[in-house]
């Protein structure tokens, strides 16, 4: 990174928070503490092991105390999420979101988190990021270059641009409301306060440990609820994890994605180097999107969205 990428990272308060699964090794979580505080980063930590229950960070409302209290400190710009897992669910009929979306805070995260992000902009209109989070990225002992610059580029900017190497994908030229995370935490919120009504969008979906027919199930089930009449495009990032056997007799991802293909009046992308993977961009949930895609690549520009540099 060069003197004047870190300069601008120099005092940005990042507070840390577990809304959802405890770290399973705590070295983890201070060597990604470390790595922030390395860049000159101000790190806040309201995650506290002693206050851990069952297989999760800590109770409803000492989770929902963490998340409030991170919105209240005047030295934080950033709250990120420690890791995914579940249990943000159990926090949505105790939170505030309008005070929340009105701290101004940059909500950063991804997997579980996707549960506050698609609220905050269900109930407020309120963005956030899509991206990184301290244990699974900035924890890690091979900590990705590419995750940590996008990472920033995407903060200190209101705009921003993506290129992506992808082939196969259909010609696309197209804009919209750029909305999604994961696939399986949409569904969940599918028919509850909670999941944006989006027109125009741009969606975005990832997921883990899913077999295609999961995938495609939660695909159809977002089609017959309608929401994907809705969209201009869809973009897939990774679903990686899965095993397909011999009971699939030549059904996998390719044919999930052909089959998705033949049901909807929209493009699908794949590509996008986003989800539980090592390498992944931060994207800006609620931001205008322009989606312009050929056979060998797509590119999104990216506004209309709070960053760091406001």
């Amino acid at each position: 990174m060069t003197a004047n990428f870190l300069l601008a990272i120099h005092n940005v308060g990042v507070a840390i928070v577990a809304p959802s699964g405890y770290p399973a090794d705590d070295r983890v979580l201070a060597r990604g503490i470390a790595l922030l505080q390395a860049q000159g980063c101000q790190v806040h930590n309201y995650y506290d092991p002693a206050a851990s229950y069952q297989r999760f960070a800590g109770t409803p409302a000492s989770c929902k105390a963490q998340l409030e209290a991170a919105a209240a400190n005047p030295e934080v710009q950033i709250i990120m999420a420690v890791r995914g897992g579940y249990g943000l669910s159990r926090l949505l009929p105790m939170l505030d979101l309008a005070q929340l979306a009105a701290s101004g805070k940059l909500f950063v995260g991804h997997s579980d988190f996707t549960v506050l992000q698609m609220a905050l902009l269900a109930q407020t209109g309120g963005g956030s990021f899509a991206g990184p989070m301290l244990c699974s990225d900035f924890g890690r002992e091979d900590v990705s270059a590419f995750t940590m610059q996008h990472f920033w580029d995407c903060l200190h900017s209101t705009s921003y641009r993506i290129t992506v190497q992808a082939a196969g994908n259909p010609a696309v030229d197209t804009e919209g409301t750029l909305w999604g995370g994961n696939l399986a935490i949409l569904i969940h919120l599918l028919g509850t306060p909670y999941f944006p009504q989006i027109k125009n969008g741009i969606l975005f979906v990832e997921d883990i440990n899913e077999h295609p027919y999961r995938i495609e199930r939660m695909l159809l089930q977002l089609l017959h609820a309608g929401v994907l009449a809705q969209q201009k495009a869809i973009i897939l990032g990774d679903f990686s994890g899965y095993r397909v056997t011999d009971y699939d007799r030549g059904y996998d991802f390719g044919a999930m994605l052909a089959f998705m293909r033949s049901q909807l009046n929209i493009p699908i992308l794949t590509g996008l180097p986003f989800g539980h993977v090592a390498d992944k961009l931060t994207l800006p949930v609620g931001a205008h999107a322009e989606l312009v895609s050929d056979t060998t690549s797509f590119q999104l520009t990216l506004s209309a969205y709070p960053g760091l540099a406001r």
